[in-house]
């Protein structure tokens, strides 16, 4: 089984900034990479980015510019930075991890719970 909490949302005025971390917790599974998705009212679940336990990046052609997505392997935490927060930026952000459990040679998503960002004008 593997857990992931979600910390470091908040409100936030127009041009600001956010660190967002997700740790992922449990045993008997290796992490093949993590990433950060978010959702907004009204609106689908989107990519904000993913990291492979490589560190190979991606992100959605709208986030680049301002979101910065790492690893700490050690931790099995990432962290999201974002900058010159938007209200259009106000969603639910939900950190993602792809693993394998150890009993299992399948590869899986799991989710956490999500952080709140408002980002407010």
């Amino acid at each position: 089984q593997v857990q992931l909490v979600e910390s470091g949302g908040g409100l936030v005025q127009a041009g600001g900034s956010l660190r967002l971390s997700c740790a992922a917790s449990g045993s008997s599974f290796s992490i093949l990479g993590m990433g950060w998705y978010r959702q907004a009212p009204g609106k689908e679940r989107e990519l904000v980015a993913t990291i492979t336990n490589s560190g190979s990046t991606n992100y959605a052609d709208s986030m680049k510019d301002r979101f910065t997505i790492s690893r700490d392997n050690a931790k099995n935490t990432v962290y999201l930075e974002t900058n010159n927060l938007k209200p259009e930026d106000t969603a639910v952000y939900y950190c993602n991890t792809r693993a394998v459990l150890w009993s299992d040679r399948r590869a899986h998503d799991y989710w956490g719970q999500g952080t709140q960002v408002t980002v407010s004008s």
